[in-house]
């Protein structure tokens, strides 16, 4: 999962800010995204504060975590751009089976759990925004305009323990820490790696009410085929 950076304000010829409305959100499905894997890699290397000499390990990351995301079922990604990509986020259907909870440490709160088997959650698994683009809340459009295409009750995202700049930015943008889960290592990774422990946030997209104070609700008349 990759965190937006603080943007700066970018400056044409005579000084002015690039209008943030200028961006156009634009949806790719899996064999649109495959077309532009190359401009959506150079986009994260240009998001990213890597260090010297490590812009062709991250590169070739961001390209196998894309490859494997596209593979599932439902893969849907967001495209923000102008003349150029400004960022974007993708993501899938989490699966009814409840195999994106494997691992969980403790009991899953019961109206996750009964989202997650009507088909109600959506995994955003990656949001990168160049730190140039003049829309401070464009990280946040992306994740809620995703969700609401999807008409998911429910985002899910997993960070790294460790990764607490992007864990401080989820929850600034309103997503819940419901608790910590153990990944074993992508058998589709260009570099596997011992499990890992990872963050779970939950994003509710629906009114908080009384009844209904974190946001979650739950229709039972409602199955997706996922």
């Amino acid at each position: 999962m990759t965190a937006p950076l603080s943007p700066e304000e970018p400056r044409g010829e005579t000084g002015t800010r690039t209008p943030a409305h200028a961006l156009r959100l634009r949806r790719l499905n899996r064999w649109q995204a495959e077309t532009v894997r190359e401009e959506l890699a150079d986009l994260y290397v240009e998001s990213t504060r890597a260090q010297p000499g490590q812009e062709y390990r991250g590169r070739e990351a961001f390209l196998g975590r894309l490859a494997s995301a596209v593979r599932r079922l439902g893969f849907s990604l967001l495209l923000a751009e102008d003349t150029t990509f400004a960022g974007c986020v993708y993501g899938f259907p989490v699966p009814r089976q409840g195999t994106w909870w494997r691992g969980f440490d403790g009991i899953l709160p019961q109206r996750v759990e009964q989202l997650t088997a009507s088909g109600h959650v959506f995994a955003v698994t990656e949001i990168v925004v160049h730190p140039h683009t003049a829309d401070r809340e464009l990280a946040r459009r992306l994740q809620e305009r995703l969700l609401a295409d999807h008409h998911a009750s429910l985002g899910a995202t997993l960070v790294a323990e460790t990764d607490a700049t992007t864990c401080d930015a989820f929850l600034s943008w309103g997503w819940q820490d419901v608790g910590s889960l153990r990944r074993p290592p992508d058998p589709t990774a260009l570099r596997p790696s011992d499990p890992v422990l990872l963050r779970a946030l939950i994003l509710p997209t629906g009114p908080r009410t009384a009844t209904r104070p974190d946001g979650l609700a739950h229709e039972s008349r409602t199955q997706r085929p996922y």
